[in-house]
C-alpha cells in the first residue's frame, strides 16, 4: 500500500483508518508469553487484514494495573503516531506516494522520561510474507516493554536535590559559626 501525504493526513484527521481496542489486566499477562504472544497475534493479524484492504489502521491493546501501559501497532509512513499527524508534513512532500509501514507503539508513564516509545517493526511486505516472524518479534518486543514497565523507577526531581545542597551549606555555616565561638571562648 502507498499513499501520499494529503490522503494520510485527510485519513487520520477524518479517522477515516480502522480502529480497535482491547483492554486486558497486567496480572493477565505479566507473566504469561502465551497470552502475550496472542495479543500479538491479534494486533498483527488485524492490522495485515487493514492493509490488505488499502486502509490505515491503529489496533490497540490497553492493560490496566497498578502500573498501565498501552500497546498500538499503527500503519503509517513514518514513525510519528497519529495524535502527531501535523509533524508529518514536515518530512515529506505533498503528493508524492509513499509506503505505508507498521509501527509499534508503547506508552506508559513507566517507560522511560517521555513515556513513549515507538518502533517500526515491519513493512507491509514483511507483514504478508513473514507473519509468523512479525508475531514472533512483537512478542518479544512487548514482553521487554513490560519488563522495561516493570522495573522503571522515576528520577528524583532536580528540585529537591537543590533544596538538600543548600540545607547541608546551611548547616556547614552553622556549625562554622559554633567552632569560632567555642574557640572564641576558649582563648579567653
Amino acid at each position: 500500500m502507498k499513499i501520499n501525504l494529503t490522503d494520510l493526513t485527510t485519513k487520520i484527521e477524518q479517522k477515516d483508518y480502522i480502529e480497535d481496542l482491547e483492554t486486558v489486566k497486567y496480572a493477565d499477562i505479566s507473566k504469561s508469553k502465551a497470552k502475550v504472544h496472542e495479543l500479538a497475534a491479534k494486533l498483527v493479524k488485524e492490522t495485515a487484514a487493514a492493509l490488505k484492504h488499502n486502509s490505515l489502521s491503529h489496533i490497540a491493546v490497553e492493560v490496566t494495573g497498578q502500573r498501565p501501559l498501552t500497546f498500538a501497532l499503527e500503519s503509517n509512513i513514518i514513525n510519528l503516531p497519529y495524535a502527531n499527524y501535523k509533524k508529518i508534513a514536515n518530512f515529506f512532500e505533498e503528493q508524492k506516494e509513499y509506503p505505508v509501514n507498521v509501527y509499534f507503539e508503547t506508552q506508559s508513564e513507566y517507560l522511560n522520561a517521555s513515556g513513549f516509545r515507538i518502533d517500526q517493526i515491519a513493512t507491509e511486505a514483511e507483514i504478508k510474507q513473514k507473519e509468523d516472524t512479525v508475531i514472533a518479534e512483537l512478542t518479544a518486543a512487548m514482553q521487554e516493554k513490560i519488563k522495561q514497565v516493570r522495573e522503571y523507577q522515576k528520577p528524583a526531581p532536580a528540585a529537591k536535590k537543590k533544596t538538600a545542597t543548600k540545607k547541608r551549606a546551611t548547616t556547614k555555616t552553622s556549625s562554622n559559626k559554633t567552632k569560632t565561638a567555642a574557640k572564641t571562648k576558649s582563648t579567653n
